[in-house]
C-alpha cells in the first residue's frame, strides 16, 4: 500500500474518532439536560395510598380543607428540597431529573420504598401493665420499650399491639408539579430550615476573620522521629458563616434539640459555608429579672411554660425524652 493511501486511511479513521466523540458530547450534554442533584428546587405534591386514597402528605391549602385537616401551625405552600438528598421519595427523585420548572408528573411509589412492608411479627403480644391505662383501647397510640405502636385488641391480661408504620404495606401515588427552582442563598436557608425544623428564623450570612491553630509544616522534620513534636501556629482565616437568631422556638425545638450536629452539618454542606453560628440575644429588660423571683416564690415557672407553648411542645412528652 502506498504512503499516500495510508494517510488517507490514517485522516478518515482520525475524521471517524471526531465524529464519535461529538456524537458522545451531544449524548452527555442531552442527557445532563433539566434538573440534576443538588439543585434546590420548589415543589408542589399530593401524596396518597393508591388502594383507598387516604391522604399522606399535601403541600396544598385547597387539599388540606377538603380533607379536613385543620394544622394552624403550617402554612401550606410549595416545598425545598435539594434534589438526590432523599428529601424525597427516591423514585419521585429519579422522575423529576432532566424535567424542567412547571413540570408535572405522577410516581407510583412502592410499599417498600415508602413506609415498609406490613411485617406480620411487628404484630406482637405484650402485658397490658406496659400500656398506660388512658391507651387501653383498640386503636390507642402507645410506646413500649421506645417502639411506637397501636393497640390492636386487649383481652384478659393480654394486649396485641401493632408496631408497623400505620401506613405499612400501601403503595403512595405522588403527584407533583416542579413550581421554580431557587437561586438566592438565603431563600435556599429559609426552605432547609423550615423543611427541617419548620420554623421561621431570623438568619444572615457573614464572613468573618477568625484565628485558627494551623501545622506547621516543616520539610526538615524526620517523620520517623518520634520524638519530634507537631508545631502549631496561630493564624487568621476567613470563614463564612450562617448566623441563627436563638429564638426560644429553636431551642425547645425537639427535632434541634434532637439532631442539631446533623441538622447544622447538612446546612454547611448543602450552603456550601464554612460553619454556624447560633445566637442568643439578650436585651435589657424594663421589669427587671423575672427569672429570679421564681425562686423568690414567683411565677418564674411561667416563662418556660409560656415558651414551650410557644414551640407546641407537650411538658411531660418533652420529660419523657430527655428521661
Amino acid at each position: 500500500m502506498s504512503n499516500e493511501s495510508e494517510a488517507d486511511d490514517e485522516q478518515t479513521q482520525a475524521d471517524g474518532d471526531i465524529e464519535e466523540e461529538e456524537v458522545q458530547e451531544e449524548t452527555e450534554n442531552e442527557e445532563q439536560s433539566g434538573l440534576q442533584d443538588d439543585d434546590f428546587i420548589h415543589l408542589d405534591y399530593t401524596a396518597r395510598t393508591i388502594e383507598d386514597g387516604q391522604l399522606v402528605d399535601t403541600t396544598s391549602q385547597e387539599v388540606a380543607e377538603e380533607e379536613g385537616i385543620d394544622e394552624e401551625d403550617r402554612e401550606f405552600g410549595p416545598r425545598t428540597i435539594v434534589l438526590g438528598q432523599g428529601h424525597i421519595f427516591a423514585s419521585v427523585e429519579d422522575d423529576i431529573r432532566g424535567q424542567e420548572v412547571d413540570s408535572e408528573g405522577s410516581v407510583t411509589v412502592p410499599a417498600s420504598e415508602a413506609f415498609g412492608e406490613f411485617d406480620e411479627d411487628e404484630v406482637r403480644t405484650i402485658s397490658k401493665d406496659k400500656i398506660p391505662e388512658d391507651d387501653r383501647y383498640p386503636g390507642g397510640q402507645v410506646t413500649i420499650d421506645g417502639e411506637e405502636g397501636f393497640v390492636e385488641t386487649i383481652i384478659g391480661g393480654r394486649a396485641r399491639v401493632d408496631f408497623n408504620h400505620p401506613l405499612a404495606g400501601d403503595d403512595i401515588e405522588y403527584d407533583y408539579e416542579i413550581v421554580d427552582t431557587i437561586d438566592d442563598r438565603k431563600e435556599m436557608a429559609d426552605g432547609l430550615v423550615d423543611m427541617y425544623l419548620g420554623l421561621d428564623l431570623e438568619m444572615r450570612f457573614e464572613t468573618d476573620t477568625v484565628e485558627e491553630e494551623q501545622l506547621v509544616e516543616d520539610e526538615e522534620t524526620d517523620e520517623d522521629d518520634e520524638d519530634d513534636e507537631p508545631e502549631y501556629e496561630t493564624v487568621e482565616v476567613e470563614k463564612e458563616s450562617l448566623y441563627i437568631e436563638a429564638t426560644p422556638q429553636l431551642t425547645m425545638n425537639q427535632q434541634w434539640m434532637m439532631q442539631k450536629q446533623q441538622i447544622g452539618q447538612e446546612l454547611i454542606d448543602l450552603l456550601g459555608i464554612d460553619r454556624i453560628v447560633v445566637e442568643e440575644i439578650i436585651e435589657d429588660s424594663p421589669m427587671g429579672m423575672p427569672g429570679m423571683m421564681g425562686g423568690m416564690g414567683g411565677g418564674g415557672g411561667a416563662g418556660l411554660e409560656e415558651a414551650l407553648e410557644d414551640a407546641d411542645i407537650d411538658a411531660d412528652d418533652l420529660a419523657e425524652e430527655l428521661e
